[in-house]
Order: C-alpha cells, then structure tokens, then sequence
C-alpha cells in the first residue's frame, strides 16, 4: 500500500483543539435540541413524536452530504470545504431560531445537517494527514474525547437554555458555537492537503474514489462496524426523551441522569486507547473494546427485566462500561479506514460516516419511538447492534484484511 508523507503543523496542541471542536459541533447539534421537544411541541401545537423528524431530517441530510465533503476536500483542498460548511451552519442556525412554523425549522434542521459534517468528516481526515502510526491513533483518541462530550453536553446545556428563555435559545447557541469554529478555520486552520496530493475535481474522479472504497471488503467492513456498534449507543441518545421523562418519569433538566454516565464512559475509553496506542495491538485492544461492549449491554437487558432493577440508579449503571468499550475501538477503526486509502482519506471517511448516519436516521425516525416505549425493548435493541457488530468485527479478524497495526 503506497503512503504519502504527513504535513507538519504548529501548535500542535491548537490544531487538535480545533479538530476536537469541530468534531463535537454534529452531535452536540444532534442532542441539544432533544430537551426542546416539549416546549416546541407546545408552541407549535403538535406531539412531541412528530418532533423527531427534526432528527432524522438533519441526520439524512448530513448523510447525503457525506459523501461529498471528504472528496470535496480531497479535490479542493480541507480548509475552503470546512470554512463553506461552517458558514452554512451559522446561517441556518440562526434562521431555526426566528423560524415562525414547523416545517421552516425542518427546512434550516436540513440545512443545519447538510452543513454539519464538513468539520467532523474533513477534520478525521485531517488527523492523518497530519500524524501517522501511534500518533494518529493517539490524536483519534484525543479527538473523540471531545467528540464525546458533545452528546453530553448537549442536553444539559440544551435544557438549561430552554429553562431559561425558550427552544429558539438552542439555535442561536449553536450559531454562535459555529461562528467560533468558522473563525479558526479561516484566521489560523492550516491547509493540511497540498495541491500535489490533490485529486481532480470531476464527477468522474469523486466517484471513482468512492467506489474504490465501497468496493473493498474490508473497506465495507470497517464503515459497518462502527456504525453497528455506536448504533446501540444511538438507540440510547435518541430516545432519551422518552427514556428520561416517559420511562423514568423525570423533567427537562434531568437528561444529566443519562448523559453524563453515557459521556463519561466514553472519554475514559478514548482516554484508555490513546494511552495504549502501540503497547497493545490494534484489533486486539478494539476486541477487548467490544468484548466490554458486548457484556454491558446484556447486564441492560437483565437490568430492566428484573423487578427493582429497571430504575435509577441500577439502569444506568451499565452505560459508562458500554461506551467505554465502543470509545476504546473507536480509533483503531478509523485509523485502519484511513489508512486502506491514503490518497483519498476525505472520500473514506465519508463512506464511513455516510453508512453511520444512514443508521442514525433510521434509528431516530423509526427504531427510536418503538423501541423507547418501555425499558426491555429499548435495552434488547442496544443489545441487538452490539451483536451484530460483534459478530462483523469476528469476520473481520478471520478474513485477515487491513486491520491497522501500529
């Protein structure tokens, strides 16, 4: 596998910061509309369900736009795609804040996440351009850390700002987060992608590169995987609504209860796999990930079948130990994809995330509200991803295909 050389960027410490940042906008966008849905539901005069589609809209447009920002990037270079990108994201976020009617906000919700993922595609892609071997999947690691809070964050802050004005609050936050990253991007972000290794920009060319990357096996392996296994996780973050004040009958400033042990889980995990990066091996430190994974979420499904179990504190007890398994996989993945297609890391790193988002979205608009109408349903459903990944991951390791090794 031919490797072209990395670009070295200074300071370092801010160009991981900036990437952590970016990373984090798409999902803290995602949840931290979540405790808005009963007051947005009131102002408009409709069901909290029908509110969902505020998730899936954003969630299939960011996933049609997948597949165009890594080539994007590859063919024009990281930093226009990102600085286009956040500049959108400002824009439609401001204009979900003042919309006067549902379908407007859904319309923005769209633009929002068709915006969203030019940071957190590009910014992945960006870690390999800049590091290699360890120190990318170090640097991964880092970068998911951020990327973890952003679920946990969201919320908390999503239900303070409604608590203290009303839902429009969220959105004119998010602006002001994104006019933060459009400001790094275009006064400091480094250009990561020089004009030699850039590919051409045709329709021809971007979609060769995607197929190329589609139709490797283990390609095609490694964009499932992660999507089975964080879909588990996305059970959980989409139906937390349901799960906070329906199953567990709590209040708009309590998604604390859910989020913080999901979230904490999640940064000792990337923490765990950055410390470990080249002492242990990769698929053997992402098997043990998985394995962690796998227990916790059948301890869910016991948890909420035994009478007295399936209430705070016992039901959330398992999830820190969940998300701690997927974060310690989590960038020995991404690496491994990455590194299957030097010369077009933008392009697989939208496969990848275009295949995790299709997921999402079917799991926000139609899994979730089924699945979150009691606690063993909601429970076996994040069990069910998690073995399917399992199994994938197994197949993986047996058909011996580009599983990177630090």
């Amino acid at each position: 596998m031919e490797e072209r050389e990395t670009v070295e960027v200074r300071p370092t410490w801010l160009f991981v910061a900036t990437l952590a940042g970016l990373s984090m906008l798409g999902p803290f966008a995602i949840d931290a509309i979540l405790p808005a849905f009963s007051d947005m539901g009131a102002h408009f005069r409709v069901p909290e369900g029908a509110l969902q589609q505020t998730l899936s809209v954003y969630l299939l447009a960011y996933a049609a736009m997948s597949l165009l920002h890594g080539p994007l990037s590859d063919a024009l270079g990281r930093k226009p795609v990102m600085a286009t990108g956040m500049a959108l994201f400002v824009a439609s976020s401001l204009a979900a804040g003042f919309a006067p009617t549902l379908p407007l906000v859904l319309a923005c919700r769209a633009l929002q996440g068709a915006a969203a993922g030019a940071g957190q595609i590009v910014s992945r892609a960006q870690v390999r351009d800049v590091f290699a071997g360890d120190r990318a999947q170090r640097t991964m690691a880092q970068v998911a850390m951020v990327f973890a809070l952003g679920p946990a964050l969201a919320p908390i802050i999503g239900g303070l700002l409604v608590v203290a004005g009303s839902w429009r609050g969220v959105f004119w936050f998010q602006a002001a987060y994104g006019l933060v990253m459009f400001a790094l991007i275009v006064l400091w972000m480094p250009e990561t992608h020089p004009v030699a290794a850039r590919t051409r920009l045709d329709l021809r060319t971007l979609v060769t590169g995607m197929a190329t990357v589609v139709r490797s096996p283990a390609g095609r392996r490694l964009a499932l995987i992660p999507a089975l296994a964080f879909g588990g996780q996305f059970v959980l973050i989409s139906s937390s609504s349901l799960f906070i004040v329906n199953l567990l009958g709590k209040g708009a400033t309590d998604f604390w209860m859910l989020f913080v042990p999901l979230i904490g889980g999640g940064l000792v995990g990337s923490w765990v796999s950055a410390r470990f990066a080249g002492r242990v091996p990769g698929p053997r430190l992402a098997s043990v990930g998985y394995v962690v994974s796998l227990a916790a979420a059948t301890l869910l499904v016991v948890f909420s079948l035994v009478p007295g179990m399936s209430v705070l504190p016992w039901i959330v007890l398992p999830i820190p130990a969940f998300t701690f398994g997927l974060s310690v996989s989590f960038p020995v993945l991404t690496i491994a994809m990455l590194d299957l297609f030097p010369h077009t890391r933008g392009g697989a790193s939208s496969v990848s995330s275009f295949v995790s988002l299709i997921f999402q979205s079917a799991i926000s608009g139609l899994l979730a509200p089924l699945a979150g109408r009691t606690m063993p349903s909601l429970m076996a459903a994040v069990l069910a991803f998690m073995l399917v990944a399992f199994a994938v991951w197994r197949w993986h390791l047996r058909a011996g295909r580009a599983v990177a090794r630090p």
